[in-house]
């Protein structure tokens, strides 16, 4: 399931974002590389214990925790620190790869299995070319290029790539969750169906159908999560 959720971050939010990643002290991006993932990464990364790094992250997690699609889509129970990546000049491009299963959060001591993979785009689409998200699944490839402060959301199983940047600089958040749902085909069930709701609630208010359906997304969240 991919999902693109638009506007994560508010005007005022991207701005200070670009800001600081403006006199940000980029590295290597294969500091968080696995082994098969450091053969094919050629981009920059923020240290993660950067000033830069812990307001950047602060930023994000607010926004992230206030944005009802993200939350329905997700149903996160943990979310690693965001990270912040630049592509440009030599360091432009990210062959085809899949993420780590599990990832160690230095920061809270904690292993986190990643059930879905994220990308907010922080740069405007227009100041770069190339940089498109290549995500692959069972219908094929997906080019994913957003506008600022937008998101895509997929299965962190999924092979994906990050095409060469030929002009200007790609600058993104990316992260991961582990889910209280871990089976994507259930967490797209409840997605799904919580959109129903939310349209059923819009057009008819909280009619006797509209509660009854909000029963069964609760139970059946009842059943499958691990909270």
């Amino acid at each position: 399931m991919l999902i693109e959720i638009p506007q994560v971050l508010s005007a005022e939010a991207l701005q200070q974002c670009q800001q600081l990643l403006a006199d940000a002290p980029w590295t290597d991006g294969r500091i968080t590389a696995g082994s098969q993932s450091a053969q094919v990464k050629n981009n920059l990364q923020l240290p993660e214990n950067t000033p830069q790094s812990r307001q950047l992250r602060a930023i994000v997690m607010e926004a992230l925790n206030r944005n009802a699609l993200f939350l329905s889509a997700a149903l996160p129970k943990r979310i690693f620190p965001p990270l912040f990546n630049r592509y440009e000049g030599e360091h432009n491009t990210f062959g085809n790869h899949i993420d780590n299963a599990i990832r160690y959060c230095s920061e809270t001591g904690q292993r986190l299995r990643t059930d879905l993979s994220a990308t907010i785009f922080l740069a405007d689409p227009d100041s770069y070319d190339g940089g498109e998200l290549v995500i692959e699944d069972t219908y094929g490839q997906h080019a994913v290029k957003l506008a600022a402060g937008d998101m895509v959301l997929y299965p962190g199983s999924s092979l994906h790539r990050v095409e060469a940047v030929t002009r200007g600089a790609r600058m993104a958040s990316f992260f991961w969750m582990e889910s209280m749902v871990r089976e994507t085909e259930r967490r797209r069930l409840l997605f799904e169906m919580d959109m129903a709701i939310l349209e059923l609630r819009t057009t008819q208010g909280d009619s006797p159908a509209s509660v009854n359906l909000t029963g069964c997304y609760h139970n059946l969240l009842r059943m499958w999560a691990d909270a």
